[in-house]
C-alpha cells in the first residue's frame, strides 16, 4: 500500500498538469500521445531514481542508455520516445529489483488501456477525452464528403480534421479521420439521410 501511494500521486500529477495546459489553451497537450506521456513519464522517472539510488556505476550506465535512444533514434512522437525509455528502464530495473520493473510494466499497460477505454466512453456521449494527432504515426481511416450544402453536425463533430467551404460555388468539402473502422461506417450510414451530398470518398487503413 505504501508503494501504491506514490504511483497514484505521480499519475494524478501528470493528469493535473495536462488538464492545466489544455485549460490554458495549449491544444498540443490534448493529443493521445501527450495524454499517455504525461501519465507514464513521472512513473518512469520515479523507477529510474529508485533503481540508481546509491549506485554511481548504474547511474552512469542509465544515463548512457537513455542518451543513445534520445540522440541516435529518429523519434516520430513524444509517446514513442517515452516507450523506449520505458523499455530500457524495465530492463535495467529488472537486474536490480524485479518488483520495480513489474510495477512500471503494469502501470504503463494500465495507463495505455485505460486512456483508450475512457476515450471510447467519451465518444459514446459525443465528446472526446483527447484529440487525435495525425502527424504522430497514428493509423486512421479517412472519410471525405463533398456536399452542395453546409452540414452542421459534421462541422461540430470531433473527427473533423479539415474543411473547405466555397460559398460562391456552393461547394462544401469535409475531411474526417476515424481510429475505428466501425465508427466510420456508422457515421457514413448517417450521411445517407442527406440528399444534397454529392460524393463520399473513404480510405481504409
Amino acid at each position: 500500500m505504501d508503494e501504491l501511494k506514490p504511483l497514484i500521486l505521480l499519475i494524478s500529477s501528470g493528469l493535473i498538469l495536462r488538464f492545466s495546459l489544455t485549460f490554458a489553451g495549449q491544444a498540443w497537450a490534448k493529443s493521445h500521445a501527450q495524454t499517455v506521456s504525461f501519465m507514464i513519464l513521472p512513473v518512469i522517472t520515479y523507477v529510474i531514481t529508485k533503481t540508481i539510488t546509491g549506485n554511481i556505476a548504474l547511474s552512469l550506465g542509465m544515463i548512457g542508455a537513455l542518451s543513445i535512444v534520445r540522440f541516435r533514434h529518429p523519434v516520430k512522437s513524444a509517446l514513442e520516445l517515452i516507450i523506449y525509455f520505458d523499455l530500457i528502464t524495465i530492463g535495467i530495473a529488472t537486474s536490480v529489483r524485479t518488483k520495480w520493473a513489474i510495477q512500471l510494466l503494469i502501470c504503463s499497460v494500465l495507463i495505455i488501456l485505460v486512456v483508450k477505454l475512457v476515450q471510447k466512453i467519451f465518444n459514446h456521449y459525443g465528446k472526446s477525452f483527447y484529440n487525435m494527432s495525425f502527424n504522430e504515426g497514428n493509423i486512421t481511416n479517412t472519410l471525405e464528403i463533398s456536399s452542395k450544402e453546409r452540414i452542421d453536425f459534421v462541422e461540430k463533430n470531433n473527427q473533423l480534421s479539415s474543411s473547405l467551404i466555397d460559398n460562391k460555388n456552393k461547394e462544401f468539402i469535409y475531411r474526417m479521420n476515424f481510429e475505428n473502422r466501425k465508427e466510420l461506417e456508422k457515421f457514413e450510414s448517417k450521411l445517407k439521410e442527406f440528399k444534397f451530398i454529392e460524393k463520399i470518398n473513404i480510405v481504409i487503413n
